[in-house]
């Protein structure tokens, strides 16, 4: 039996945010990557940008208080901070493709170690893909992370050896952040940064199927 907790939606958004840096510019994409915009830290000014047209969205409004004609890439309803703007989805893709973003953090069916990614469609018959905008954000930004679930509902491991699904990009990610724990890719394989209390390097790699390598050492050795 584990002995470990998994990081809640909330909590793997604050631990998301924790790592974003003053003045950054960064797009958080549909599902779960929206909460992290409800945590950045008081104390520094980040942009956050939403591909279908937003500069400076703010947190999710207060219940009651959502203006549905101001909706992110998701159709949620958001704020606008002061000095924020909207403008055409065109201009909004330049942005992406032209590398003016300093951070993505979209969501994921598969990571492989080494960094490629597959976000936007199982392959299965019937599924309906929805890549949107995640293939200009994932080669458009100067990083990529991911935030997702560790395993599958049937306990398979999302971070794998060789993505099976269509790839969205190819060695684009740095960093994956899950509820158990949060990982550095790279061309060597997978680098350790965290694990929730209760869960080490050993059972992590159990869990997953694959070497991690301690947070002092490179990775691939």
């Amino acid at each position: 039996m584990s002995n470990y907790t998994r990081r809640s939606k909330h909590e793997l958004a604050r631990r998301v945010a924790q790592d974003i840096f003053d003045g950054a510019c960064v797009n958080l994409g549909i599902g779960q990557p929206t909460l992290v915009a409800n945590y950045l830290p008081a104390d520094i000014e980040v942009v956050l940008h939403s591909e279908n047209g937003i500069l400076g969205m703010g947190p999710a409004p207060e219940p009651g208080h959502e203006d549905y004609d101001l909706i992110n890439a998701g159709k949620q309803p958001v704020t606008l901070l002061p000095g924020g703007c909207y403008f055409h989805h065109a201009d909004s893709f330049a942005m992406m493709r032209g590398g003016h973003l300093d951070i993505c953090v979209l969501g994921a069916y598969q990571v492989s170690a080494t960094g490629d990614l597959a976000n936007w469609s199982t392959g299965e018959p019937g599924a309906i893909p929805a890549v949107g905008g995640a293939m200009d954000l994932a080669v458009g930004a100067r990083q990529t992370w991911v935030m997702m679930d560790l395993l599958t509902r049937q306990g398979h491991s999302k971070v794998v050896p060789t993505c099976t699904y269509p790839l969205t990009g190819i060695g684009c990610v740095q960093r994956i952040y899950s509820d158990l724990a949060t990982l550095q890719c790279t061309p060597r394989g997978l680098r350790l940064i965290d694990t929730v209390d209760g869960l080490d390097r050993a059972g992590l790699e159990r869990l997953i199927g694959l070497p991690v390598a301690p947070p002092d050492e490179p990775a691939g050795r």
